[in-house]
């Protein structure tokens, strides 16, 4: 008998027997997933990050830093999301409008970074910049904070202001090579080049030509895969955009342009910027549940697929086009007393607690053609993460039975649910994950729902529509 129509008798022997707890009713679709046990991709704890403006670095008026560890509400934010990995820069980074950072303001960030527990991806001015101000700085944060620094980037968006790979890439150099003098910082660490989507061959060459150097950290690239915010006008079709398996499919396209050639150099890559849509996201879009299910599959994707992290940027406001536009895409923004935190927020939280060790390769059978995901990871020790993800959503939306065969003999498991009010992925508030709210002061008292025992390591639960569900099981001892 196939192994679907076995659980599928299980499953109906459950309910038969009146223990149908965490099955799904009838009217739900079956789901099965398999883990296969081979491992793949090591995820590290740093893979969750922010990306923030370059501006956010400086002294308020008042002199007062929005990094700095006497910010505590901040500390806990990053704590309590999980977030390791901490980048400074953005269009105000090469704006030379905008003053550079001082080493005040570098000391307040890298302070920031010590009590946060992050490392700092920092980028220092090369549009209209000065390679001896670059170097200087890039020598005082080594000599004083290398512990706290993943790596320095040398210029934004660089295809920006500069047309042509080639003059760009030989001023790269000489900023690179000035820094790393033996006079200066001969251990320092890059990142590059960073631009944005649809010059990522840049990317690609990059790898290639800088691998021998032993300069590169890691290859940077950004990455908004919705699009143009100002082109978001339907919110309903851009939710429905980034709910899509379609997305999934673009983000293949788009990652066959430079990934291979990184890999093959033996580099890492990071997304160093990312979100849904650039121009600071489209509101009722990237601030609403919706985004939480993206994010969630956007991270679990691109681990996936090789990517060592994914810094999304935020912040209170952007830097694109109008400065005191509100930023839709934000993670969090700020109020009294601590940080809200928006529905995407939430997917890196639940992404930081299931993306544990290797990864786990799935296989789905979906005789529906649910829009469901699932992938899984395990750091040892007895213990495996699945991560299901139900992007189904609307009006003729479908939950799932989900039937997970582990193959985890003599296991016990439990489920984190990620959910939104009446499952609607416009929703801006009443997120929960473990049935409970972050709170402004980054509180949260999330809890695990039991799933009980099995000897042949098949769980079964219902997956509700425009939901998420984070498996945690444990080899019984």
């Amino acid at each position: 008998m196939p192994l679907l129509n076995r659980v599928r008798l299980r499953v109906f022997l459950i309910l038969l027997l009146g223990f149908g707890m965490y099955v799904s009713s009838g009217d739900a679709a079956t789901v099965l997933v398999q883990l296969s046990g081979a491992t793949t991709n090591w995820i590290g704890s740093d893979f969750p990050g922010l990306s923030f403006e370059m501006r956010d670095v400086l002294a308020d008026s008042s002199g007062n830093h929005f990094f700095s560890a006497s910010n505590k509400p901040l500390v806990s934010t990053f704590k309590t999301l999980g977030i390791k990995s901490l980048r400074v820069g953005g269009n105000t980074a090469d704006d030379p409008k905008i003053p550079s950072p001082t080493e005040a303001d570098v000391d307040a960030l890298f302070t920031f970074a010590k009590a946060a527990g992050v490392k700092v991806i920092y980028t220092l001015r090369l549009n209209e910049g000065n390679r001896e101000n670059a170097t200087r700085m890039a020598n005082y944060i080594f000599r004083n904070y290398k512990d706290r620094l993943a790596s320095f980037a040398i210029g934004n968006e660089p295809n920006v202001f500069s047309k042509e790979y080639a003059p760009y890439l030989a001023e790269w150099k000489k900023y690179a090579a000035e820094i790393t003098s033996a006079t200066n910082s001969p251990d320092a660490k890059f990142c590059g080049p960073s631009t944005s989507p649809g010059h990522e061959s840049w990317a690609a060459d990059f790898a290639t030509e800088l691998a021998s150097t032993g300069w590169l950290a890691f290859v940077a690239q950004h990455d908004y895969p919705g699009g143009d915010a100002r082109r978001a006008t339907n919110v309903v079709a851009a939710r429905d955009k980034i709910l899509s398996p379609a997305i999934n499919e673009h983000y293949a396209k788009f990652a066959a342009h430079f990934v291979p050639a990184i890999l093959s150099s033996g580099l890492p890559y990071r997304l160093e910027e990312a979100n849904s849509f650039y121009d600071g996201g489209a509101e009722n879009v990237s601030d609403t549940f919706a985004s939480a299910l993206w994010a969630l599959d956007y991270q679990w994707w691109w681990a996936e697929h090789g990517a060592s992290g994914i810094n999304f940027h935020t912040g209170d406001k952007v830097a694109a086009r109008d400065p005191n536009k509100r930023c839709r895409y934000a993670v969090f923004w700020t109020v009294p007393g601590g940080y809200n935190i928006h529905p995407i927020g939430y997917a890196l939280k639940m992404f930081s607690l299931g993306a544990r060790g290797f990864l786990i390769s799935t296989k789905i059978e979906n005789s529906e053609n649910l829009n469901v995901v699932a992938y899984a990871a395990s750091p040892g020790a007895g213990r495996t993460y699945i991560t299901l993800i139900n992007r189904e959503h609307g009006e003729n939306a479908r939950s799932a039975s989900i039937i997970l065969n582990s193959k985890i003999k003599n296991s016990r498991a439990r489920a984190m649910f990620l959910t939104a009010p009446d499952g609607n992925v416009a929703a801006k508030t009443g997120i929960a994950l473990g049935g409970a709210a972050i709170q402004d002061n980054a509180k949260w008292n999330g809890t695990w729902t039991p799933l009980g025992e099995s000897a042949d390591g098949i769980f079964n639960l219902k997956l509700p529509e425009a939901s998420a569900a984070l498996i945690e099981i444990r080899e019984k001892r």
